[in-house]
């Protein structure tokens, strides 16, 4: 592998002037982080800014040469930050991790705004985000409890002990470049893990930023590597390598059963966040004014890119003309444009292939007899942007209906009874999240319950936070991310069995 090792900023591979933007302009580095060094490959690749379409940056495009020797590097370092640090040690640098984030809120919001194409504010609230698992992880480190388990055998002592797991090969989304880095490598260090990241090829600035301030904060020698890369061997190489120990996926379903499957080959375990279709009821007896908050908090945040955004809106007959019209008054004050504009409240899509999958949705929709209420259009000019849309009559042999739009279309449905829309919002392989609105309490509890989804919403478009568990059922994958049960999916259970004590 040909290859340089430096530290400086990519101003003569910027197309935007990012640099000027920033107050501190070594954040934005175009290079790799392999073994405590940052590496320059001798291949680069073109990141966008989807707001204009044109180049952001190029950064270092890795190869398989480069991840194997990541993985090697990691797996020499991974017995040595467990035997060498104590969970206060690991919990003290998640703390300076933590501050440091803090410190450069402003300048990883640009970079993340920049390269995702979120609004400012947007970017700014997932930075926090980011930040609130690794001070939670700072301080889980520290409770992670073994147990003393009475022995059946005479004069036995039995315990049981948690350790880590291993090497961890983790690959994140585009929509969380931020989140979904802290979210996984928090409780890996907390555990005392080493660990390979693979960021997304479309935002790949905020997770070289995020390394950079933890290797200001301290981190141990070896146990973080970060390689961008085009290369889609390189996720194969994390699930088969016999020196990664578990892998840690968030992306979409199709790639996640293929990447299980691989890991079955050396019995890595296995963490899934994968896609969903967020049913969103709203029930005759709701406060619809919060209800339509609800909506647009979970629908068109991040122009409607996350795995938990409402898919498909169930509106009980009773109540659809108003919660549609209140709806529609709420998407028309939104304002497309940068991210980096105050102003713009709906940012683009990430790709042409984002918009391209909306305008597919709505056409195919349209051509089976659903109405545009609002939107439903490509907007002139530069960048990947589709207008905010709500589309009625829907019926669930539209492609909206069984497919995860991930943009920013509010399909409404309407239903009758309370077991009709339990019975609709359960008939698909997917159950990562689901939402309603109700004022009755035993209808809460009963909905609740019978939804098969992962984490549900009551009266609420908001359910992520760093003390929640986030995971879904069915095919939206398994294993929890954040809360207390975050650190367990980097650790192994070993007991301990001291025997004849009365010799």
């Amino acid at each position: 592998m040909a290859s340089t090792t430096s530290d400086q900023s990519p101003s003569d591979s910027t197309s935007i002037d990012v640099l000027s933007k920033l107050q501190d302009s070594a954040l934005f580095t175009d290079k790799a982080y392999i073994a405590d060094e940052w590496i320059e490959t001798g291949k680069t690749f073109a990141v966008s800014e989807p707001s204009s379409g044109t180049t952001l940056g190029r950064v270092s495009d890795c190869t398989l040469e480069d991840f194997q020797r990541a993985i090697s590097v990691a797996s020499s370092a991974q017995l040595k930050f467990y035997e060498q640090t104590t969970a206060t040690d690991r919990g003290a640098f998640l703390r300076s991790w933590y501050e440091h984030i803090i410190a450069n809120v402003n300048d990883l919001s640009i970079i993340l705004s920049l390269e995702n194409g979120k609004t400012i504010a947007e970017a700014r609230g997932e930075v926090i985000y980011a930040a609130n698992f690794v001070s939670w992880f700072a301080e889980e480190a520290t409770r992670s409890y073994g147990h003393t388990i009475p022995s059946s055998m005479a004069h036995t002592t039995l315990i049981s002990v948690k350790e880590p797991v291993g090497v961890c090969g983790i690959i994140t989304p585009w929509n969380f470049p931020a989140a979904m880095i802290t979210r996984k490598i928090a409780p890996a260090f907390a555990a005392g893990c080493a660990v390979v990241i693979k960021p997304p090829s479309e935002t790949p600035f905020t997770a070289l930023a995020l390394s950079k301030l933890a290797e200001k904060a301290g981190i141990f020698p070896g146990i973080l590597h970060v390689l961008p890369t085009k290369d889609r061997s390189a996720a194969t190489e994390l699930a088969t390598s016999p020196l990664v120990n578990k892998i840690s996926f968030t992306g979409s379903t199709g790639v996640g059963k293929m990447l299980a499957k691989l890991a079955a080959g050396t019995l890595k375990k296995v963490s899934l966040e994968l896609g969903g279709n967020a049913p969103f009821i709203v029930f005759d007896d709701a406060d619809l004014d919060l209800a339509v908050e609800g909506a647009m908090i979970c629908k068109f945040r991040c122009s409607g890119q996350t795995c938990v955004c409402a898919n498909r809106i169930f509106v009980q007959k009773g109540v659809v003309a108003a919660f549609t019209r209140k709806l529609k008054d709420a998407v028309s004050d939104l304002k497309m444009g940068s991210g980096l504009d105050p102003a713009t409240t709906q940012g683009p899509l990430v790709n042409e292939a984002a918009v391209t999958k909306v305008l597919e949705h709505i056409e195919d929709a349209v051509s089976k007899g659903a109405k545009v209420e609002y939107g439903g259009k490509r907007p002139s000019g530069p960048g990947f942007f589709c207008e905010p849309t709500i589309l009625t009559s829907v019926r669930g042999d539209m492609n909206v209906s069984q497919e995860e739009t991930f943009g920013p279309l509010a399909a409404v449905f309407e239903f009758d009874t309370e077991e009709e829309v339990i019975e609709l919002s359960n008939s698909t392989p997917y159950g990562l999240a689901g939402y309603f609105f109700s004022r009755d309490v035993g209808r809460c509890t009963r909905v609740s319950r019978k939804l098969q989804v992962g984490m549900v919403g009551i009266n609420t478009g908001k359910i992520s936070a760093a003390e929640a568990p986030f995971g879904g059922v069915k095919e939206s994958g398994y294993g929890r991310e954040g809360s207390l049960y975050g650190l367990s999916e980097y650790q192994v259970i070993k007991s301990i069995t001291t025997g004849n004590l009365d010799k």
